[in-house]
């Protein structure tokens, strides 16, 4: 196998088992409730998981000397990285290639994704990500960009479910730095949870959760500011936080998943 394809695939295969790709399943979610074609679905689907693979992989890259040190993620993905830079770096130009392609043969707004969702990440990876309170800032607008795969031009309804996207995004986010609070204290990396502390991170994320909560029972129904009410309540771990992680994504995974229901229901009526 060619390590470039090699690379993806691990890179696939890690991402969606730590249930990293999500935004892909929001974005299919979305696409439904528009009731898009078929042909559009596909096609937009399918650009959604190479600028995934993109992305995450652009990740690795620049996380790879960290993890070497660390060992905090898959070290065989890790070491095979490491073992053939050159091949990780000619599959990132292929994919961003094939995505390139993509949005110039179908067009339909897929350069914003590409160019948005793309930066961000790179711009996360690079710099952002040392940088409190823009760390947590910029996942938002990634939260919103990758998941615009789903909506066509002139689709407003679809921006209303990405706003949303924008807020559990930051939910997400303040659950990671918080999660890697004092790993990156130790390397000397400054990050919204360092800067503030345990404690006001921990209420940072509850007040992202009672927004998002707020903004779900105004723009689509009053009963949904319920679950993620539900996951503002939910005591915080101090340690062992991926159990609570998956709470808060079930949460509101099913909240944007009524919601998108609904737009579904309006759309047939």
């Amino acid at each position: 196998m060619p390590a470039e394809l090699k690379i993806v695939l691990d890179v696939a295969r890690y991402r969606i088992g730590r249930l990293e790709m999500a935004n892909l399943v929001a974005a299919v979610a979305i696409m439904l409730a528009l009731q898009l074609s078929l042909p559009e679905l596909m096609v937009r689907t399918g650009f959604g998981m190479l600028l995934n693979l993109l992305v995450y992989l652009n990740n690795d890259w620049f996380d790879l000397d960290d993890d070497l040190m660390t060992s905090t993620r898959d070290r065989h993905k890790t070491a095979y990285l490491a073992a053939h830079r050159g091949a990780a770096l000619r599959a990132q130009w292929g994919l961003l290639g094939l995505c390139c392609g993509f949005a110039s043969l179908w067009g339909g707004g897929l350069w914003l994704p590409l160019t948005v969702g793309a930066g961000i990440c790179w711009l996360y990876s690079a710099r952002l990500k040392r940088r409190p309170f823009v760390d947590v800032g910029a996942m938002m607008v990634w939260g919103m960009a990758m998941p615009a795969v789903a909506v066509p031009p002139g689709a407003a309804e679809g921006w209303w479910l990405l706003w949303q996207l924008g807020l559990f995004s930051g939910v997400f986010e303040t659950i990671q730095v918080l999660r890697d609070r004092e790993a990156d204290a130790r390397r000397g990396i400054r990050t919204t949870a360092v800067v503030l502390g345990r404690k006001r991170t921990q209420w940072l994320a509850r007040g992202l959760m009672l927004l998002a909560g707020a903004y779900a029972g105004w723009c689509f129904h009053p009963v949904l500011v319920v679950l993620p009410w539900v996951a503002a309540a939910l005591p915080i771990p101090a340690v062992r936080i991926e159990g609570y992680w998956n709470r808060v994504r079930v949460l509101l995974g099913s909240t944007l998943l009524l919601e998108c229901a609904l737009l579904y229901a309006r759309a047939g009526g």
